[in-house]
């Protein structure tokens, strides 16, 4: 684990470094567009007419706006500032040399580092986002595993009948369906027939009214969580359905059978047990599934988690903001995937890790 980690954060920064730009340009282009909103003929504005007449050669009216970015960020700062500014965040350094800076102020000093943007400890922009996302993500684990294993062992049960096929056509259907389309769909439907919320948070803070924020918090996320529950529960259904399928057809449900054992208790104390190995083994893959399905989630319905602060940290180039969220959302799946293994040791006594 620690091993991945470490080449995770090296690749990560390689990324940020091949990306176009820094966040020091990131800051210019905020500081010239509240320039030209403030001043119109300021900044942007008089930027955009200087470079429109230094590109009235080339006859395209892209060269005269860039022309006019150019000429704005010129008189703000000079090619020495924008220097300095970089030298101060240590961005003039080798990307290789910042992460081993970033590695130390971490294990050594326990510091995650402020955001390059906001100047807010990396932390504080974590801890308060990231419990909203685990939140979320949980209760939707927990609602596409338990209908998941009753409805994969009551349609195993019903296996060829046409309200198996039925059932069947349709997971498969919302399994292969686009999230966003179906999430863009949600709040359509929100938004036409009024019944639900286009925001999947409440306006109010829970401090202010427990009881009646943790309501509204289940009223403004029951869209953004039936998304997340039919995109989930399909394959998950089926892999629990075809297990069942396959488990009844093994020799010893024959033998148990033969001993007049009722089929209740061949389902649930024996074929049921052994279909929780392949489930425990994907359980670690469905909650990053879950966590990377949150970003595009959290956007479209204006949701303050940790997938829309790093949609904002990226798209912003904060290195600090960017590597901390990932390295926590990785250490939880590897966290996750060793549970997992523990796990089947535990339901499956035939299992023994470290055994000759």
């Amino acid at each position: 684990m620690a091993v991945i980690l470490f080449v995770l954060g090296w690749a990560l920064f390689a990324l940020m470094e091949l990306a176009p730009g820094d966040i020091v340009d990131q800051m210019v282009q905020q500081q010239l567009m509240s320039q030209s909103e403030m001043t119109p003929g300021i900044g942007g504005g008089a930027g955009a007419g200087a470079g429109g007449a230094a590109g009235s050669g080339a006859g395209t009216g892209a060269a005269g706006a860039n022309g006019g970015g150019q000429a704005g960020k010129d008189s703000i700062y000079s090619e020495e500032q924008l220097a300095h500014m970089r030298a101060e965040m240590g961005l003039d350094q080798p990307f290789t040399i910042q992460y081993f800076k970033w590695l130390n102020r971490v294990f050594i000093h326990h510091d995650l580092g402020v955001s390059l943007i906001s100047k807010a400890p990396v932390s504080f922009l974590i801890k308060t986002r990231i419990v909203n996302s685990l939140i979320l993500n949980l209760i939707s684990l927990v609602f596409i595993t338990i209908f998941s294993f009753l409805l994969g062992v009551y349609f195993s049960s019903k296996a060829g009948t046409r309200l198996d096929i039925g059932a069947t056509f349709f997971a498969l259907f919302f399994h292969a369906f686009p999230g966003i389309l179906l999430l863009i769909l949600l709040q359509l439907f929100a938004s036409v027939t009024k019944l639900f919320p286009v925001t999947a948070y409440p306006s109010f803070p829970f401090t202010e009214a427990p009881l009646k924020f943790t309501f509204s918090y289940m009223y403004h996320v029951f869209l953004p969580l039936l998304s997340a529950f039919l995109g989930g529960i399909g394959g998950t259904m089926r892999m629990i359905r075809s297990t069942m399928l396959d488990q009844m057809g093994q020799p010893y449900i024959m033998a148990l059978r033969s001993r007049g054992i009722s089929e209740r208790r061949i389902y649930l104390n024996h074929a049921f047990r052994n279909t929780l190995n392949p489930y425990i083994t994907g359980s670690a893959n469905l909650l990053a599934s879950l966590f990377s399905g949150s970003l595009v989630l959290e956007i479209i319905f204006a949701y303050p988690g940790i997938g829309r602060l790093m949609y904002d940290a990226v798209m912003q180039q904060d290195v600090n903001l960017v590597l901390a969220n990932n390295m926590f959302i990785s250490t939880l799946v590897l966290a996750g995937m060793t549970i997992s293994d523990i796990l089947l040791a535990l339901v499956d006594p035939r299992i023994r890790y470290g055994a000759n």
